[in-house]
């Protein structure tokens, strides 16, 4: 028995590395063709193989039968550029520079679209059709990556034998149609466009219990799953398709969605919601014995997150893997270990901003939110377009939340720890049960280090960044950034206690100027236990020589007292030039008790803005019609992102 098992492993890996072998010396021989099928803005609890019994996504759910389906994959960010920027590259956001999503910095040279190397070892690479990788090398990266890339690309138009990667990215389950259209235009778009039998009635939908049971939210979670069937049925069309025309039992498919839901409290939130996605690897036949996991119904729970997937491809492909990448192979007689832990990011989504860090061990997800006095449900204009958006902040000022609804339109704590195998819709926050104080202590440890080992580009402020872009990348300039020093003070910002509190208020005294900034951003959430001393500490910043904490200082001092200079400063401030700026000045006037008395400076700038057209100041824009609606009840714009 011993020795037949040793030949069936003998045997397995000789045909393995028999298959890489004739790779390797005939580009088109027995590779296989490489499908992804990419869908927007869902998460797992939304298909039906994931165990939502009201779902109708019968092709997902075949495929997830057939195949492997992942309990814990994550996107590397929360929102479709910066994800889409680390599934291009295989570079995490927060080393490239790429986590704010709608950005343009440059990127290395050396760094490129991983499919330019599928294509130079003789593969024909598609993609249909989204490609918002987040850089101003964006145009580079998709002409060396794609033989084709448009809304009629497939692997229909190779060379004969020719093996093919292909990427279909279904837009039907975008945040467009499932919260931000009028409702009139999801109608036309996705519910005339179902069968009765794919439609969802709105008694019978799945809640999730931080969304308020009432009809009009119900309207909202039918809306939500009627675009993810509209994308399942999308999907059938490709596989019967790659069925019809032979290549089926070819091709191993890659299914997966590019972040968490699009709607409150997921997508752009740093929380395992904002990051986990439905995933699944269909092996054919021919190449199942490159599964690791097994096949036609394996289920399993590693870890994975999109910088693997670059280099998983690659080497399916036979490819040697470039050394910038550092994520692991999945699959394939390649395959690397599981790591202990995966690190996620989540930062400024359009004009909103954010910094939180995540790390994933297991089926632990533990956030570390660094300006928790902005809430989960943010003031960001893409969002707040969306009905289910008003009538969340409709039911919260009228008092009919509950605690557990309420908790997204509120300050956020420092941290979060969720259990997402018990509490899959992360109600329960860990971090504040001293029974897990241990546990807490070592995310801390080990994000820390993730942090300065990969010195994490985007503590500094987005002002800088752009600086820096004018003469090198933010990839690059690492090399040179000592971030011990500023992320030593960053690490109290959100904490609310009095020994953070006093470390802030020492940082204001620090010669380094992004210590500097990280002490004032933490005395946002420490605002309220502020001695009179300790304010008075706040004045001389006001002059400060670098913009960003004159900013930040006049933001505080102004909710402090109100008092002319710092109004002076901010004001000046919201008609700068420069958008980071700008938009710095705004967005932290809007989380301000006194923000309303900043309307009539606001509506001024807004006006003015208007006359620019394309030019106008892109974010801060955006900020400040945020805050008209915020503030005064103007209708936000009904536009697609």
């Amino acid at each position: 028995m011993l020795r037949r098992c040793f030949l069936l492993v003998a045997v397995s890996f000789l045909a393995v590395n028999g298959i890489f072998a004739q790779s390797q010396d005939k580009p088109n021989a027995a590779r296989p063709n490489i499908l992804w099928l990419t869908f927007e803005d869902t998460s797992p609890e939304f298909i039906g193989i994931y165990g939502n019994l009201t779902a109708k996504t019968p092709t997902m759910d075949q495929l997830a039968r057939e195949g492997v389906r992942f309990n814990y994959a994550f996107s590397t960010g929360s929102v479709c550029s910066p994800s889409r920027s680390a599934l291009i590259t295989g570079v995490k956001t927060y080393e490239l520079g790429t986590g704010n999503h709608r950005s343009a910095y440059p990127i290395p040279d050396f760094i490129h679209g991983f499919p330019k190397y599928l294509k130079e070892a003789g593969y024909y690479t598609t993609n249909n059709n989204k490609t918002d990788y987040n850089t101003s090398d964006a145009k580079r990266v998709i002409q060396e990556s794609w033989d084709e890339s448009s809304g009629k690309a497939g692997w229909w138009n190779r060379g004969e034998g020719q093996p093919f990667f292909a990427v279909f990215n279904s837009f039907h389950s975008h945040q467009s149609r499932t919260m931000t259209l009028p409702y009139a235009d999801y109608e036309k778009i996705i519910l005339d466009q179902l069968p009765d039998s794919m439609k969802h009635a709105e008694a019978d939908v799945f809640m999730p219990p931080y969304y308020r049971e009432s009809p009009e939210m119900r309207k909202q979670m039918a809306r939500v799953n009627n675009s993810i069937s509209k994308t399942d049925l999308e999907f059938r069309e490709l596989l019967d398709r790659l069925e019809k025309e032979g290549l089926r039992q070819n091709t191993i498919i890659f299914l997966f969605a590019d972040h968490g839901e699009g709607m409150p409290r997921s997508k752009t939130n740093g929380i395992g919601l904002g990051h986990r996605v439905p995933f699944v690897i269909w092996f054919p036949e021919k190449y199942r014995h490159l599964s690791p996991w097994g096949w036609a119904g394996a289920v399993t729970d590693e870890m994975i997150d999109f910088v693997d997937l670059p280099p998983t491809v690659l080497s399916l492909a036979g490819i040697t893997i470039p050394d910038y990448m550092k994520g692991r192979v999945l699959a394939g007689p390649h395959r690397t270990p599981e790591p202990k832990y995966l690190f996620l990011s989540s930062d400024r989504s359009d004009e909103s901003y954010d910094l939180t860090r995540t790390v994933i061990e297991g089926k632990y997800a533990y956030s570390r939110v660094f300006v928790p006095y902005i809430q989960e449900l943010r003031y960001l204009l893409y969002m707040d377009m969306g009905e289910i958006t008003e009538e969340i902040r409709k039911d919260y000022k009228a008092g009919k939340l509950s605690a557990t609804e309420r908790q997204m339109l509120e300050p956020r704590p420092a941290e979060y720890l969720y259990d997402m195998e018990k509490d899959p819709w992360e109600i329960n926050n860990l971090a504040e049960d001293p029974a897990y104080a241990k546990m807490l202590r070592r995310f801390r440890k080990v994000q820390a280090k993730e942090i300065l080992q990969h010195k994490d580009i985007l503590f500094l402020p987005e002002y800088e960044i752009a600086q820096i872009s004018e003469t090198t990348t933010p990839y690059q300039y690492r090399s040179k950034l000592d971030l011990k020093p500023i992320y030593g003070m960053a690490k109290w910002a959100g904490f609310r206690t009095e020994k953070a509190r006093k470390s802030q208020i020492k940082g204001l005294e620090n010669a380094n100027k992004f210590v500097k900034y990280w002490a004032l951003l933490g005395l946002k959430s420490n605002i309220k236990a502020m001695t009179d001393l300790e304010k008075f500490a706040l004045n001389p910043v006001l002059d400060d020589p670098y913009p960003p904490n004159r900013i930040v200082a006049a933001s505080l001092v102004s909710e402090l007292a109100d008092a002319p200079a710092a109004r002076k400063v901010l004001v000046g401030a919201i008609q700068s030039n420069d958008d980071d700026l700008s938009n710095l000045a705004i967005q932290q006037i809007m989380y301000q008790p006194n923000a309303a008395s900043f309307l009539p400076e606001i509506k001024d700038f807004y006006e003015q803005q208007r006359k620019l057209g394309k030019k106008k100041l892109f974010n801060a824009n955006r900020s400040a019609e945020m805050m008209m609606y915020v503030y005064e009840g103007r209708p936000v714009r009904e536009e697609e992102e």
